[in-house]
């Protein structure tokens, strides 16, 4: 039988040490019969984590929960001075490839003929084949049209990446599109051509054409597991502009990552 100090130190070191979110039954398993002086051993190992969350406030990292479970990371407000440890810049994502997870989080499960249809370009295999590899989302079966195009939804890999315990956790679209724009802009402005008093280019990308998310999703339409869209896939939908043509530099944005 330990003591709840030896208890903590344990889970404090397999947190450390796991490089991965884990789960109180993956914690539970670290222990044998005799070890936890508890009939619910589950609920003492969460009375213990919240302990260990408690005293963290003060300090530079923090225990979060997620969707696959517990772990320790950097406070977003150090990550200025934390990412200097790195030479490398944080992974940068093109607008169509932010706008299309964007869509399949929102109206999962979705088809790419359903993200063409908001978004009136065809949909690249390589931001699919990129997402997936990332493991924010996966093939979860077909729509039952012709062409039985595959449904696609996102994982909990995609819920851990963004500090989310579930779907219900998402923000308002409002929220998202207000961070996507901004950046849009700004990127924008800064390579326009006004070297000598030349003409202003308006670049794709800027406020005259940036693709608007709430064209074709609004809060309603969040997790529709009934979708009545019968839209095929987008290799069977007639050439549309591709997303790979051309994206200006003021169509990369940065996506928010913990640290």
């Amino acid at each position: 039988m330990m003591e709840i100090g030896e208890i903590r130190r344990i889970v404090e070191a397999a947190l450390l040490v796991a490089g991965e979110p884990l789960s109180v039954e993956q914690l539970e398993r670290l222990f044998v019969d005799g070890d936890l002086d508890s009939e619910e051993p589950r609920a003492l190992l969460r009375e213990v984590l919240g302990e260990i969350e408690t005293d963290c406030q003060e300090r530079g990292y923090e225990l979060v929960r997620v969707a696959s479970g517990y772990r320790f990371q950097v406070r977003q407000a150090l990550s200025e001075w934390i990412s200097r440890l790195w030479e490398q810049k944080p992974p940068r994502y093109s607008r169509a490839l932010l706008e299309t997870l964007a869509l399949i989080a929102y109206r999962q499960p979705a088809t790419r003929g359903d993200i063409e249809e908001v978004r009136g370009v065809s949909v690249s295999a390589s931001i699919m084949r990129t997402l997936m590899e990332r493991g924010w989302i996966r093939e979860i079966g077909h729509r039952e049209v012709p062409g039985r195009p595959a449904l696609y939804a996102t994982t909990r890999g995609f819920l851990d990446y963004f500090n989310l315990k579930s779907l219900g956790e998402l923000p308002p679209l409002s929220e998202v599109k207000a961070l996507i724009e901004p950046v849009l802009f700004q990127e924008a402005d800064e390579d326009r051509d006004v070297a000598d008093g030349s003409e202003t280019l308006v670049e794709p990308g800027t406020k005259q054409n940036v693709v608007t998310l709430e064209d074709g999703i609004n809060e309603s339409s969040k997790f529709d597991e009934s979708d009545g869209n019968g839209g095929e896939d987008g290799d069977e939908l007639t050439p549309q502009k591709n997303d790979d043509e051309e994206r200006p530099l003021a169509e990369v944005v940065k996506l928010p990552t913990p640290d």
